[in-house]
């Protein structure tokens, strides 16, 4: 472990989510480094609430320009796509040409849709992954309930992990909404979740996910489990060699580390994140954290904050002289929705279901944005995220 001296070390950190975010306000303050933050987006996406857009919620909760966050901050914010990284001379090259130098690198770049080659699947699948996708899968719902309002509609859900089943969950009210705005009459639909595991959100309890998939089916959803998707096409799903017509079909089930880990020889785990050592190092002067990092409950948002403060802790102790502190890993706790004013929550060993896991969920959004910013703009960007912001194109009734 080489020790950090008093020269003003240059910090450059790779990506703008949670991980990339809290890492500069970590260090920001500190006068022994200079940070900057390279994205490829102008804004911080808020990812448990992307779904919430395309159902009529406010995009306010969903993305915070970069430019609001670091208002006042000793962040140097660069709009960019990483590409290459040069290991011998400390340097990233980007999209536009430019190259950045670094002393110490923090790789946060998230992870990317994955189809894993399904025929037609990219093609014609709607996503949730960005505001423009939501805001696409919500003017699609309008105009298809109008244009097929005589006709049986099916919305499919493909992946039974947190997105889908939050999306699913929500599904059904939302439908009844456009029918009511748009005056049509009651009409035969269905939502179907499709999971290729046996159960609904199989990297938890049984417990948990029997209750999840009980809700669901109250809620009206079909749960199409043990399933795998063969192929798309513009009208039909097609199910281990059986079809389910759909005009709708939602992928939430397949994600990717940032190819920026392969292309540039990082050792990568079973799962495709970069190994890192106790340090959560790459090498010496690289780190990597969240969900690029192969560590335990990687891909979760607490995660990731986890990840940034104990990397952020630990280079400050370098530069005090003092050894840096190994990782520890802390298990998050599990909130996920399943349709309005309902949540199950998996806090260690206990498990809460029903309104109160919905308004620990509420708790939990506004903790998320106030890591990001002062409690006053995560008040605000948390009363967004129950605000519907929708007025439908045909009338004014609110959701």
């Amino acid at each position: 472990m080489v020790r950090m001296g008093q020269q003003k070390k240059q910090v450059l950190i790779l990506g703008g989510g949670f991980g990339g975010i809290k890492t500069a306000l970590e260090l920001e303050s500190n006068a022994s480094f200079e940070v900057r933050l390279l994205s490829d987006q102008d804004s911080f996406r808020y990812y448990p609430t992307l779904y919430r857009a395309a159902v009529g919620g406010s995009p306010l909760a969903s993305a915070i320009p970069l430019s609001e966050i670091f208002k006042g901050k000793r962040v140097n914010l660069i709009k960019d796509t990483v590409k290459q990284l040069d290991r011998d001379s400390n340097t990233v090259f980007a999209a536009s040409g430019k190259s950045y130098n670094y002393d110490v690198l923090i790789v946060a770049l998230g992870v990317v849709t994955n189809f894993y080659g399904i025929k037609g699947l990219k093609h014609y699948a709607y996503g949730i992954k960005t505001l423009e996708e939501a805001k696409r899968l919500h003017d699609h719902l309008h105009q298809q309930l109008m244009q097929d309002s005589k006709s049986d509609v099916h919305y499919v859900v493909i992946g039974g992990g947190p997105t889908g089943v939050e999306l699913a969950g929500v599904l059904p009210s939302y439908i009844e909404h456009i029918l009511k705005c748009h005056g049509l009459s009651v009409k035969n639909y269905h939502v179907d979740l499709v999971e290729a595991a046996h159960r609904p959100l199989p990297q938890m309890s049984k417990t948990y996910s029997k209750a999840v998939a009980r809700r669901l089916r109250r809620l009206g959803v079909r749960l199409y489990l043990g399933q795998a998707v063969e192929a798309a096409s513009a009208d039909h799903l097609t199910l281990n060699g059986h079809d389910i017509k759909s005009h709708t079909i939602v992928w939430t089930a397949g994600v990717t580390s940032h190819p920026f880990l392969e292309d540039n020889g990082f050792r990568l785990g079973h799962s495709g994140k970069a190994a890192v050592n106790n340090f959560l190092q790459a090498q010496d002067n690289i780190y990597v954290i969240g969900d690029n990092a192969e560590t335990p409950y990687s891909g979760m948002a607490q995660t990731a904050l986890h990840d940034a403060s104990y990397v952020a802790s630990n280079l400050k102790r370098l530069t005090r002289g003092k050894k840096p502190k190994s990782y520890v890993s802390k298990k998050p706790v599990y909130v996920i929705p399943a349709g309005p004013n309902w949540a199950a929550v998996a806090w260690g060993g206990i498990h809460i279901y029903g309104w109160l896991g919905w308004w620990l969920r509420r708790a939990a959004d506004f903790i998320a944005y106030h890591d990001v910013e002062p409690w006053w703009q995560a008040t605000e960007h948390w009363l967004e995220s129950v605000r519907s912001q929708e007025t439908c194109p045909i009338c004014s009734v609110k959701k």
